[in-house]
């Protein structure tokens, strides 16, 4: 940040990458894209962790929860689906939205919110 410069390009999305997130540790990043994956990468070398696949649509936003154990995409799916971050294991598909998911975010505690632990715009 102090520089400006360029560290890495991390390639390997098919499509545009609309949502990057950092981990709270700072050491992973997710990106998510029109080719409807969500993209792990090691942020110190980086390589690819792992992809997540299950969308139907764009990826339009990601987070990581505060603890960093759980990653949340959103989707042009009408979806949002919580990622377990070691395993790549997805956890449940949130649905019921009338249109596309444009962002989602968790409460800064992790727990409970009047809107939920996630939250959906």
């Amino acid at each position: 940040m102090a520089t400006g410069r360029e560290l890495r390009t991390l390639a390997g999305h098919s499509e545009a990458v609309d949502a990057v997130a950092f981990s709270p540790d700072g050491r992973r990043l997710a990106s998510g894209s029109g080719d409807k994956m969500v993209k792990q990468w090691e942020v110190a070398t980086g390589r690819e962790l792992r992809t997540l696949a299950g969308h139907s649509g764009s990826v339009t936003s990601v987070a990581f929860s505060p603890d960093g154990m759980t990653l949340a995409s959103a989707s042009g799916d009408k979806t949002v689906k919580p990622w377990e971050v070691v395993s790549g294991r997805e956890l449940r598909t949130l649905a019921g939205h009338s249109k596309a998911v444009e962002a989602v975010a968790f409460s800064s505690d992790g727990g409970p919110s009047p809107r939920g632990a996630m939250t959906t715009r």
